[in-house]
C-alpha cells in the first residue's frame, strides 16, 4: 500500500517559489508515495466561537484531508523572519477541537525556501517548534534551508539545479525512513 503524504505550502501565491518546490518534491518523491496537495488558502481564521457542531466547511475539508494522510511535508517561505500567517492558522485549525488534533502523532518534515540568503531559517524553526507542541514527530534531520530561490527554477517553475534536485531527493528518502518509524504506532 502506498504511503500517503500530504504537502502543505505556506505561501498562498500560485507562482510562489514554495509552490514550485512542492511540484519538484512531488516529482522526486519515492515511488512508494502517493502525494496530495492540501490547500490552506480557503481556511477562515481560527475562532473558537466557530467551533460548533457545524464548523466552517473549509475547516472540515482540511481536517478530513489531513486525517487521510500518513504524513505531512510542510514547505514554507519566510515572512518578516517568521512563518506565514496562513500556515500558523492551518496549525491552529487542525489542532482543534480539543482532543481531536489532526497533527497528533502524524510524522512531519519541513522544507524552507526564500529568495534571500538565509533559506527561511527562522520560519523553518518556528514551524518545527509548532509541530513539536502539536505532538507531530518532526524529522530531526537532515534539515534543508534553500536560499536564492530565483536561481533554482526556470521560467516555467521547474527546478533546474541538479544539485538541488539531488538534495531534495535524498531528503525525501530520509523522510520515507522517518515515516516508516511511526507506521507501527497506528
Amino acid at each position: 500500500m502506498p504511503i500517503s503524504v500530504g504537502m502543505i505550502v505556506g505561501s498562498l501565491r500560485q507562482a510562489a517559489y514554495t509552490r514550485f518546490l512542492e511540484r519538484a518534491a512531488m516529482e522526486l518523491a519515492p515511488a512508494s508515495w502517493k502525494t496530495t496537495d492540501i490547500g490552506i488558502g480557503d481556511l477562515p481564521l481560527y475562532n473558537q466561537d466557530l467551533e460548533t457542531a457545524t464548523p466552517p466547511p473549509a475547516w472540515t475539508t482540511f481536517r478530513t484531508a489531513m486525517a487521510q494522510v500518513d504524513a505531512v511535508l510542510i514547505i514554507t517561505p519566510e515572512y518578516n523572519r517568521g512563518m506565514p500567517g496562513a500556515l500558523k492558522n492551518a496549525f491552529d485549525v487542525g489542532s482543534r477541537p480539543w482532543g481531536k488534533s489532526i497533527w497528533n502523532g502524524k510524522p512531519s518534515a519541513v522544507l524552507s525556501l526564500t529568495p534571500g540568503a538565509l533559506g527561511a531559517m527562522s520560519a523553518h524553526q518556528q514551524v518545527r517548534h509548532t509541530l513539536s507542541v502539536l505532538n507531530s514527530p518532526t524529522m530531526p534531520g537532515p534539515e534543508v534551508y534553500l536560499h536564492s530561490a530565483a536561481s533554482l527554477f526556470d521560467e516555467g517553475g521547474k527546478l533546474k539545479s541538479a544539485e538541488t534536485r539531488d538534495l531534495i531527493g535524498k531528503f525525501l528518502g530520509h523522510f520515507e525512513v522517518w515515516i516508516g518509524r511511526f507506521a507501527a504506532l497506528k
